[in-house]
């Protein structure tokens, strides 16, 4: 499968209405592809911005008071006026929820910018770490107190991923938790802060040479980023919701 059959299937694969062996074809498909990952991430923000679209519904007397004032002589809306509502409204909604999808994906790529800044700040000032230890217990508590939320610490030495530490940083003016693990000479991070509002709950792209991968666990929002190629990368983040789940 390829990433123009993917496009096709890509509003299905979302809704569930492919068939157990076409769901399966396009996942392995993104999973492979981190531009088919994007536009998946993509389809997933707009289809909760329109869920999260406020129903209202009208109050009894209100009904009550539109059918009694309900005029006596029939009349018919012209066809052509109609279909010209109808289409002037799909206008509208069609519009809103395409500035919504571009506000996200630039929120987005905006915070991604922000991460893959700080990473190398931190990697270039040598300032990896506040707490230096590969024990989750020591690093967890070490948080309390220096930030309003807890994030979810976990020691990945048994798969290749030890854990080295933490630290408190600051990305795009936010406190945000930094956790520091290692893959061979590679440096991995994961920062971690509670979700924003306008950014897309997954997120997969490559800037500068390094691979970073997005998500959310409950009301936290985490990036992972390394120069660590970008099969080792899933594999970590597999790992990591795997443990603190």
């Amino acid at each position: 499968m390829n990433c123009h059959d993917v496009s096709r299937m890509l509003d299905p694969y979302v809704d569930d209405e492919l068939s157990p062996a076409d769901a399966a074809a396009v996942a392995a498909h993104i999973e492979q592809c981190a531009s088919c990952g994007q536009r998946l991430a993509d389809r997933e923000s707009l289809q909760q911005l329109v869920r999260a679209v406020p129903y209202y519904t009208a109050p009894d007397r209100l009904r009550i008071a539109i059918g009694n004032a309900a005029p006596r002589r029939s009349w018919r809306v012209p066809p052509m006026a109609a279909w010209a509502a109808g289409i002037a409204l799909v206008a509208a909604i069609g519009g809103a929820a395409g500035l919504r999808t571009r506000q996200v994906a630039q929120s987005t790529a905006a915070m991604a910018e922000h991460v893959v800044d700080e990473h190398v700040r931190a990697l270039t000032s040598q300032r990896l770490f506040d707490v230096r230890s590969s024990n989750q217990h020591t690093v967890k508590p070490w948080f309390q107190g220096k930030l309003d939320f807890s994030p979810p610490v976990a020691d990945l030495s048994s798969v290749g991923f030890p854990l080295v530490g933490g630290r408190v940083d600051s990305i795009a003016n936010r406190r945000v938790a930094a956790l520091v693990f290692q893959r061979r000479e590679h440096v991995i991070e994961v920062f971690i802060a509670p979700v924003v509002a306008r950014i897309a709950s997954t997120d997969v792209r490559s800037i500068r040479g390094f691979h970073e991968r997005h998500w959310v666990q409950g009301d936290l929002s985490l990036w992972a980023v390394s120069d660590l190629n970008e099969r080792e990368l899933r594999e970590f983040v597999d790992a990591f919701v795997s443990a603190t789940r």
